[in-house]
């Protein structure tokens, strides 16, 4: 599997290419930097990200894109900016009809370094380190867009595995809800629930075995003269 690893944002938008192989082996492809003038507009800088975005899509032709999930409490400014060009990064996915998956910092950094809050040099060792560089990625964006590919070839077992989960737990929660209503049409009609016949036929089951029940048989009335008739 090979994944496009991004680390959004307007100035700089950070690229890494790696490709999985067996087990955890995760082996280096390319890496580099997307790059927008903050003199531009708004909107020239998201394009000059899409662009670029697209450039390495094209070159590299990953099965995945994988984005690093925005959020924060302290600079909104930046914030709206990365969330912006990640936005421009999905779109860009979609337009080349491939997948994208989301991963926090914290997941990241659990994933490469086994220490969720471990700091921006921990990160880059150990992306030095897992895919064999001879020197540390650089810029630190660079560095980040690798971690997130990497963190996506190891979780992606795992996530694949829970969307399984879900999705027959969602399917069998469709059929218990279809069998309920079932059930309950079916009682209010008058006809006896599955529970009710269940009910009685347990209760007959033990009748068999306590020697008190007898099968039904026809009706036994008297003629005028008395005598006994059969229906």
């Amino acid at each position: 599997m090979r994944v496009l690893g991004v680390d959004p944002g307007l100035t700089r938008c950070g690229i890494g290419v790696v490709e999985s192989g067996a087990g955890r082996s995760v082996g280096f492809v390319d890496v580099g930097v997307v790059r927008s003038g903050s003199d531009l507009s708004l909107e020239r800088r998201l394009l000059a990200v899409a662009d670029g975005v697209e450039r390495w899509v094209a070159r590299h032709r990953p099965d995945v894109i994988a984005v690093e999930r925005v959020f924060s409490q302290h600079n909104v400014r930046t914030v709206m900016g990365t969330a912006q060009a990640s936005g421009v990064v999905a779109l860009v996915a979609a337009r080349a009809g491939l997948p994208v998956a989301f991963h926090t910092p914290s997941e990241v950094k659990a994933a490469v370094t086994g220490e969720g809050r471990a700091g921006k040099a921990q990160v880059t060792t150990m992306v030095t380190k897992v895919l064999g560089l001879d020197a540390p990625p650089k810029p630190a964006d660079a560095a980040d867009a690798l971690a997130l590919a990497i963190c996506h070839c190891w979780r992606s077992p795992m996530l694949d595995r829970m969307a399984e989960a879900q999705a027959r737990a969602e399917e069998l929660a469709a059929v218990h809800r279809a069998r309920l209503a079932e059930a309950r049409a079916a009682h209010q009609g008058g006809a006896p629930t599955a529970a009710e016949q269940w009910a009685a036929a347990r209760a007959a089951a033990d009748a068999r075995s306590a020697g008190t029940w007898t099968a039904p048989g026809p009706a036994v009335t008297g003629d005028r003269r008395g005598n006994a008739r059969r229906r």
